[in-house]
């Protein structure tokens, strides 16, 4: 029988630069198409405020950074304790893989293995590590493991897409890339085969939007026709359903599987009612505490105009792990809520051992 350990994670971009992790929010308070009102301090949750400080964010920048750096640190460790046969991340696919020749709900990466460059074409500024251009990584996959799980979904009742080489990305999308990246942040290398697992989490905004984080001037024009929207993502109830049936056929393998989510929680750039200028921090705290609770109603009752309407996006891929985890009636051992107002998302790290 197999063994599985849970983690969460992001894959937040700013990490892999050295530039502050305030730049969109600065942005957006200089876009025309920002509130009036919400130019101004007053006007802030006093925790935005404080985090915006006297020197417009960049203490608490570079605080939300380190604790992001302690916390992969940690999870890189709980992987090395456990000593996985394979990694399965649930990621979401930004316009880089699938496009608009093709777009599935759910999709497994069942690739032997790719070689990645990540700083070849970064124009996000120098890389933190300082790892020059052409920097080139290999990454094993494992596509008997990508076929057993296909297999088990499919039998199961989940007509899930598979793939033995990628599309259109050039190699992995970031939510496996970065992960695998942070995970290794100290650059001791990283042993473990990799099975990504796309959600097609961006639904109606992913092919109008092209994997840009828009301004709120650009939102309100390029999504002013409701019919130029792509059909909605899966269901978080479905994505949870998802999870389920995967932890019982890791369960059944040979296998030590290590299974993880990897987002950031809401998304200021997804989050309408906040103007695009910060996250729904409040419906963020509300799943951080079901989830500590084991409260699995209030994840699994959740339908994707809520997720939408609160920026949860790309938390459809926590949505699958959550929902491996209950059906391994297990709540985290371990797990962090990481609250910021001002560099785009909240983050939570979370840890379910076996």
């Amino acid at each position: 029988m197999g063994e599985i350990l849970g983690l969460g994670i992001t894959h937040y971009p700013g990490l892999t630069v050295q530039n502050p992790l305030v730049g969109r929010f600065n942005a957006t308070l200089k876009d025309p198409g920002l509130p009036e009102y919400l130019r101004d301090p007053k006007n802030w949750n006093p925790t935005m405020r404080e985090q915006w400080g006297d020197d417009e964010g960049l203490t608490h920048s570079e605080e939300h950074r380190q604790a992001m750096i302690e916390r992969f640190r940690i999870a890189r460790k709980e992987l090395d304790d456990f000593q996985p046969d394979f990694v399965l991340i649930f990621g979401d696919d930004q316009y880089e893989n699938f496009k608009e020749d093709i777009v599935p709900p759910f999709a497994i990466l069942a690739y032997d293995q790719v070689e990645v460059q990540p700083w070849l074409h970064n124009t996000r500024g120098k890389n933190w590590w300082n790892e020059p251009d052409d920097k080139k990584f290999v990454i094993n996959g494992h596509r008997k493991a990508g076929k057993y799980l296909a297999t088990s979904l499919l039998t199961d009742g989940f007509e899930v897409a598979y793939a033995y080489k990628p599309l259109h990305a050039h190699g992995l999308g970031h939510a496996f890339l970065n992960s695998i990246l942070y995970l290794d942040f100290d650059r001791k290398g990283f042993p473990y085969s990799v099975v990504p697992f796309s959600v097609n989490s961006y639904g109606r905004w992913l092919v109008g939007a092209q994997g840009r984080p828009l301004m709120p001037s650009e939102a309100a024009e390029l999504f002013a026709d409701e019919d130029e929207l792509a059909p909605p993502p899966p269901q978080p109830w479905r994505c949870f359903a998802l999870g389920a049936s995967i932890a019982r056929a890791a369960a059944a393998s040979p296998w030590r599987v290590a299974i993880i989510a990897s987002s950031s929680w809401s998304h200021s750039f997804l989050t309408a009612k906040n103007s695009l200028l910060f996250p729904d921090v409040e419906s963020d705290k509300r799943y951080f505490e079901a989830l500590c609770a084991g409260d699995w109603d209030t994840w699994r009752n959740t339908t994707i105009e809520e997720a939408e309407g609160r920026g949860h996006h790309e938390l459809l891929n926590w949505f699958c792990l959550v929902g491996a985890m209950a059906e391994l009636d297990r709540k985290p051992t371990d797990a962090v809520f990481m609250e910021s107002w001002i560099s785009n998302s909240n983050k939570t790290f979370a840890t379910f051992r076996p």
